[in-house]
C-alpha cells in the first residue's frame, strides 16, 4: 500500500482532526470578555474591588438587559394587548417577542404554554390554587423534597389545608440530593394517593442537582403531576422540558441575568386548560357580563392586569444574551471554577463543606469552624466579597441536616479565579481572627 507524504494532501483522519480543533477552539470561554458586559463588576464596595458571589440569590445583569429596560421607557412606552396605535404595537410585539424567545430557551412546544409571573414563588402559588383547588381531594398527598425552598413548600401546606389533603417529605441521600429509594418507599406506602411531585431541579443551598428525570418518570407512573423548580438551574444547565417530560417548569428571571420581579412557568396545556385562573382582571377574560364571564385562551387567561412589561422584555433580552455562548463551554468553565473553588477552600483547616463537591451546579456552602456564618458574611464584605449566610429560605433543609445555617458563596459564568483567590484569601484572614 502506497501512503501519500506531500504537503498537497491532507488525510481524512487529519481532517477529521482539524474539524475538531475547530470545534473545541470555538467553545473556548472567554470569561474576561464576559465581565465586560456586566458594569456593576467594576465598581468598588469599601474601597476594594467587587466580588460578587450571591448569584444563587440574584445574579447580575448585563448591558444589553439594562439598555433594553431604558429603551422601552425613552422610545415605545405602552400598554400590550389594548390600544390601536404604533406605540401599543411595538411594545406587544416586543413583549410577545419576548415570550417565544424564552419559551424557545426551554424547548416548550408552543409559546403559549408559557405564563409570565413575578417569579417562581407566584408561579407556585399559581399552581396550587389553579390547578390544587380543582384537583385536590380530602386524603390526597403531595410530596415535595427536605431540600426544598420554602416557596415549594409552603404554598402546598395551605392547599392541604384548605382541601384537607398533607404535605410528605421525600428524604435526601448522604450527598445532599433526592433519594430515589426514599420515594420508591413513599409510592409503594401511598400509591395514587400521591396526586403531585414537587421539587426542585437544582438545591439552591447545596447546588446539589437533582434526577429530576427520574422523579417525573416515577410520578408519571402514578398519574400525579410534576412540578419542577428550575430557579437555580437555568442559569447553569441545559433544559428542555419536552425531554424532561415535566407537566409543569418555573424559574425567575432575576436568577438569568434578568430583571427582578420577573418569571416563568411553563405548563403543558392540556393541564393549564383545565386548570382556573389564579388571578382575575383585565386581559385574562374574553366575556364579562352580569351573568357570568368566560376566560381568555392561553397564555392570557393567567396573566391579569397591566404585566412587567419592560422586565418581560429585559428577561427577553437576557436569555437572547446567555444563550449565544455554547453551553458546553460554559458549563465546563463553571464546572472546573466551582471545582477550584471547593478545594482551595477546603485546604483550609476549620472549613467543611455543607453539600455534594460533584453532582453541584455553582454552589459552596460552607461552615467554618469557631465562626458562626453571619460573622463569616460580614468579615468577607469588609473585603468587598458578597456571599450569603443563614437558612437559605430553606428551614426544613438546616433541621434536616442539624446546622443553624451555613454560609454560601455561589458562582456565575462571569466569575472568575481572582474571584476564587479573593475568597479564598479572606476567609484565612477570616479564620485567623477566630484562631
Amino acid at each position: 500500500m502506497l501512503s501519500s507524504t506531500s504537503s498537497d494532501h491532507v488525510s481524512d483522519n487529519e481532517q477529521s482532526l482539524s474539524k475538531e480543533d475547530a470545534r473545541r477552539a470555538s467553545r473556548v470561554f472567554d470569561v474576561e470578555s464576559v465581565r465586560q458586559d456586566f458594569p456593576i463588576l467594576s465598581r468598588l464596595v469599601h474601597g476594594k474591588p467587587l466580588v460578587y458571589l450571591d448569584n444563587a440569590a440574584t445574579t447580575q445583569k448585563p448591558k444589553v438587559v439594562i439598555d433594553a429596560l431604558v429603551d422601552y421607557y425613552t422610545s415605545y412606552n405602552a400598554n400590550v394587548h389594548r390600544g390601536a396605535h404604533f406605540l401599543a404595537t411595538e411594545a406587544t410585539e416586543a413583549f410577545e417577542q419576548a415570550r417565544t424567545t424564552v419559551a424557545n430557551f426551554i424547548n416548550t412546544a408552543k409559546p403559549s404554554e408559557l405564563i409570565w409571573t413575578k417569579g417562581c414563588t407566584e408561579g407556585l402559588n399559581l399552581i396550587a390554587y389553579g390547578w390544587g383547588d380543582l384537583f385536590i381531594s380530602p386524603g390526597d398527598i403531595i410530596l415535595v423534597s427536605e431540600l426544598e425552598h420554602h416557596a415549594n413548600i409552603v404554598p402546598w401546606q395551605l392547599l392541604a389545608k384548605r382541601r384537607d389533603a398533607r404535605v410528605l417529605p421525600i428524604a435526601l441521600n448522604d450527598e445532599g440530593v433526592i433519594d430515589l429509594a426514599a420515594l420508591d418507599k413513599l409510592i409503594v406506602l401511598h400509591g395514587k394517593s400521591i396526586k403531585a411531585i414537587s421539587i426542585s431541579h437544582v438545591s439552591n443551598a447545596l447546588g446539589s442537582i437533582n434526577p429530576v428525570d427520574k422523579i417525573v418518570e416515577r410520578a408519571k407512573s402514578i398519574d400525579a403531576i410534576s412540578i419542577v423548580d428550575g430557579a437555580q438551574a437555568v442559569a447553569h444547565l441545559d433544559v428542555d422540558v419536552q425531554a424532561l417530560g415535566c407537566d409543569f417548569y418555573l424559574f425567575s428571571g432575576h436568577k438569568l441575568f434578568g430583571p427582578t420581579g420577573t418569571g416563568a412557568l411553563y405548563g403543558r396545556e392540556e393541564i393549564l386548560d383545565r386548570m382556573q385562573p389564579f388571578q382575575a382582571g383585565g386581559e385574562m377574560i374574553e366575556q364579562v357580563s352580569f351573568s357570568g364571564t368566560t376566560f381568555n385562551t392561553l397564555p392570557f387567561k393567567f396573566e391579569a392586569g397591566t404585566p412587567h412589561i419592560e422586565g418581560v422584555i429585559g428577561f427577553g433580552k437576557a436569555v437572547e444574551y446567555f444563550s449565544q455562548f455554547d453551553h458546553q463551554a460554559r458549563e465546563q468553565y463553571e464546572s472546573e471554577l466551582l471545582q477550584y473553588l471547593i478545594s482551595e477552600s477546603t485546604r483550609i483547616e476549620g472549613v467543611r463543606q455543607i453539600g455534594p463537591s460533584d453532582n453541584n451546579a455553582g454552589v459552596f456552602s460552607f461552615l467554618l469552624e469557631g465562626c458562626h456564618p453571619s460573622d463569616v458574611g460580614m468579615l468577607l464584605d469588609e473585603q468587598g466579597i458578597a456571599i450569603r449566610t443563614g437558612h437559605h429560605c430553606a428551614q426544613p433543609l438546616m433541621s434536616y441536616l442539624d446546622v443553624p445555617g451555613t454560609a454560601r458563596a455561589s458562582l456565575a459564568f462571569y466569575n472568575n479565579r481572582d474571584d476564587v483567590d479573593r475568597f479564598v484569601s479572606a476567609l484565612k484572614q477570616a479564620k485567623s481572627l477566630f484562631a
